[in-house]
């Protein structure tokens, strides 16, 4: 009675596949038996129609016995060849049914094979939602057995308790067709209690005459596949997060033959330059294909404001080549630093004073000498007027060495109204030859009063450097005249400035013969001075100056004794084919 009940359950869906398997069967089978019983009927009315006709016919009274057993036997060969040809024709029939039988039973085998090792649940609804058919994969999935399945109407073993009215709701759309083609999400329960998502994907199922009779669904378990893409996504929404909150414009673009394409672009780039790429191109400056790893300083006249900008190229998500900006504004730091720059500059200047202050006495002695030649060639033409034996000769020479010792004292006036003048900085290709003239020239009174030598090495045919005159000046001088008071207890002695060329860059050696370096890594730090009277920001102002000309300073032992400052600028460009800089333009 279970048994009874249980093929009662059974889905039908089978049933139109078997019938067209037994027509096709039946068509095979019963050629050969019906064309043996034919010809054996014929032979055999032959036989009987034979003996009729010698029983009733005169002719087969004459005949005699030898004849009738030669008809006979001619008869059992007709026979026999019937049953010869029937029983070639039925074992052929039999060989070629072994063949297909065997064809199809490699055939079902193969099949089978791909349904076990399939990694997809495959499962056959009939047309009132009934499971006729589950292959292994959708077994291993869900834990159960494919007897606890096959004939099984809703609910399923494996819907979530709980979320029947759900998964009732998915079954009604199977069943009336209107799933999506992308297919279904569901959450549904193994065996042993624990839950997975799958998707599923939904066919029709028709038999051999194209008449619909149930539904094939295609199930596979992405549990998995969506952890991982549900962890993607929350860490690109993280990253897109922080790209969105930088303070830094962000953009990415990409060449086309119709221009530039904006790929990316974060919401700081966005609220300067729109959706465009206008602010990318302004900001690259012409800088296409010669990228460093060197930030630049870039105005944009869209925005009115000044970035600091990175280039790079990287590979993008389709693997083409693409450009990355990260632009910062540095408009509030530039600010900052051009006040920074001014208050330099009035460093600078007191420094300069502050230098002249200490120099006043050695300038009034220097001053005096000329001032008191030109008075006392004056005083003597005027007594050789008076005395009435002026000499023209005479008269002409005593006011040429006054007019000569006035010209003396007007460059020392020139040169340190020069020196002590607030000028801006402008940056010019200047000859460094002037510029140690003038600083050894303001030294030399100091040098004299001390009884120092100062030597020059300078080779010729130097290039002109890129640097402001007025401020290297001071560095010299502030060198030179640390060299002279580092020499003062030695009450004599040389002091050399040295020049040479390194490549693209000049480097000016001061070396003096003083007591040298204590500390001299802590030489060029603010307010430490190895002076008792000293403020210490005098080498620190020096090595500012030079690094704002792209330069270095630097000091180290004299082997010969004493210290040798080093520092070095670089050359200007070759003036043939090469345009003028502004005092901004400088090269990097």
């Amino acid at each position: 009675m279970r048994r009874r009940n249980k093929t009662q359950n059974r889905s039908g869906i089978a049933t139109p596949f078997q019938d067209h398997a037994q027509l096709k069967r039946r068509r095979l089978y019963w050629i050969a038996p019906f064309l043996v019983l034919v010809l054996y009927a014929l032979v055999m009315g032959a036989f009987f129609w034979l003996q009729r006709i010698r029983d009733d016919s005169v002719m087969f009274v004459t005949i005699d016995q030898e004849l009738r057993q030669q008809r006979l036997m001619w008869v059992v060969i007709g026979l026999s060849v019937v049953i010869v040809i029937a029983l070639l024709a039925l074992w052929r029939y039999t060989r070629h049914r072994t063949q297909t039988e065997a064809a199809l039973m490699a055939e079902t085998s193969f099949r089978r094979a791909m349904e076990n090792s399939m990694s997809t649940g495959m499962r056959v609804l009939d047309m009132e939602g009934r499971i006729a058919y589950v292959n292994p994969a959708f077994c291993r999935m869900i834990g159960w057995n494919e007897a606890d399945l096959i004939g099984r109407m809703p609910p399923f073993p494996y819907w979530v308790p709980g979320r029947y009215e759900s998964h009732q709701q998915t079954l009604d759309s199977v069943l009336s067709g209107k799933t999506p083609s992308n297919g279904i999400e569901l959450e549904a329960q193994r065996r042993d209690g624990s839950r997975f998502v799958a998707r599923m994907y939904v066919s029709p199922l028709l038999d051999p005459s194209g008449n619909q009779i149930g539904w094939m669904t295609s199930m596979t378990d992405i549990t998995e596949p969506r952890r991982i893409r549900e962890a993607l996504t929350a860490a690109h929404e993280r990253f897109m997060t922080v790209l969105e909150g930088l303070d830094d414009a962000i953009s990415v673009t990409a060449d086309t033959s119709d221009g530039m394409d904006l790929l990316f672009a974060n919401r700081t780039y966005r609220s300067l330059f729109g959706a465009q790429t206008l602010g990318h191109s302004e900001l690259l400056a012409g800088r296409r294909g010669r990228y460093t790893d060197q930030s630049v300083e870039i105005f944009s006249p869209s925005v009115n404001r000044w970035f600091e900008v990175h280039h790079r190229m990287l590979a993008w998500t389709d693997g083409r080549r693409v450009r990355l900006q990260v632009a910062r504004d540095i408009t509030e730091r530039r600010k900052h630093e051009e006040a920074s720059q001014l208050q330099q500059e009035k460093i600078q200047i007191t420094s300069r004073l502050t230098t002249m202050g200490e120099m006043a006495s050695s300038l009034a002695h220097e001053l005096n000498q000329p001032l008191t030649a030109i008075s006392n060639y004056s005083m003597g033409a005027v007594a050789m007027v008076k005395s009435g034996r002026a000499n023209n000769e005479q008269l002409l020479e005593a006011l040429e060495k006054a007019a000569a010792q006035a010209q003396r004292a007007g460059k020392i006036i020139s040169r340190i109204r020069e020196f002590v003048k607030r000028s801006e900085p402008r940056r010019q290709s200047v000859d460094l030859y002037v510029i140690i003239d003038n600083a050894l020239g303001l030294a030399d009174i100091d040098a004299r009063k001390r009884n120092i030598l100062v030597e020059r090495d300078i080779p010729g045919n130097l290039p002109h450097v890129l640097a402001d005159p007025i401020l290297i000046e001071q560095v010299l001088l502030n060198l030179v005249k640390n060299g002279l008071e580092a020499m003062d207890e030695k009450l004599g002695g040389e002091l050399h400035v040295k020049v040479t060329r390194q490549d693209v860059m000049i480097e000016v050696a001061v070396l003096d013969q003083g007591h040298g370096l204590a500390e001299p890594e802590r030489l060029f730090e603010p307010f430490f001075s190895t002076k008792s009277e000293g403020l210490g920001m005098g080498l620190n102002i020096c090595r500012t100056i030079i690094e704002s000309h792209h330069g270095q300073l630097w000091a180290v032992n004299n082997p010969q004794g004493g210290t040798i400052f080093r520092f070095t600028l670089p050359c200007a460009p070759e003036p043939a084919g090469e345009p003028s800089l502004s005092p901004e333009e400088t090269p990097v």
